[in-house]
C-alpha cells in the first residue's frame, strides 16, 4: 500500500454544529440592530428573547456581549435619551446651539417682564396719585 490517506471527510456533527453557531451569531447580531434602530433599551436578557437565543450563550461571546454593553451603557447614560435610537440622537453641537438658543429666549423673557413690571408699578402709582387727588378735592 502507498502511504496515502483518502481524504479527510468534515464530521457532518461539526459542520451542523458550525452552522448553528453562525445562525445564532446572526440572529443576535439582528435583534441587536433592531433594538437599537427602535430604541428600545439593550440588555441581555432583552437581546436573548428577541433572537430566541439563550443569555448565557451571548455572555461567552465577547464582541456580542461587548456591544451590548456598550449599546447598554449609552442608553443607561442618557437618562431619557435611551428611548431615542443612537442614530437620531442629537450630536453636542445641536444641543449646544439649542442650550444656547434658549438661554438667549429666556433672557429676552426675563427683560420683558422687568419691562411690563415697570410698567404695572407706573400705572398703579398713576391710578394711586388719581385717587389721592381725587380725595382731596374739597368739591366732592
Amino acid at each position: 500500500m502507498s502511504g496515502r490517506r483518502p481524504p479527510v471527510r468534515p464530521d457532518p456533527l461539526s459542520e451542523a454544529a458550525a452552522q448553528r453557531h453562525e445562525l445564532t451569531r446572526a440572529k443576535a447580531v439582528q435583534a441587536l440592530r433592531e433594538l437599537d434602530r427602535a430604541g428600545a433599551p439593550v440588555t441581555f436578557a432583552r437581546v436573548a428573547r428577541e433572537a430566541g437565543i439563550s443569555r448565557s450563550w451571548l455572555y461567552t461571546q465577547p464582541d456580542i456581549s461587548s456591544h451590548i454593553r456598550r449599546l447598554r451603557e449609552k442608553t443607561d447614560g442618557a437618562g431619557s435619551a435611551g428611548a431615542i435610537p443612537a442614530g437620531q440622537r442629537a450630536t453636542e453641537a445641536s444641543l449646544r446651539a439649542r442650550l444656547t438658543t434658549a438661554l438667549d429666549r429666556n433672557k429676552q423673557l426675563a427683560d420683558e417682564n422687568t419691562r411690563l413690571r415697570r410698567q404695572l408699578a407706573r400705572a398703579l402709582g398713576d391710578q394711586r396719585s388719581a385717587q389721592t387727588r381725587s380725595g382731596n378735592d374739597p368739591k366732592e
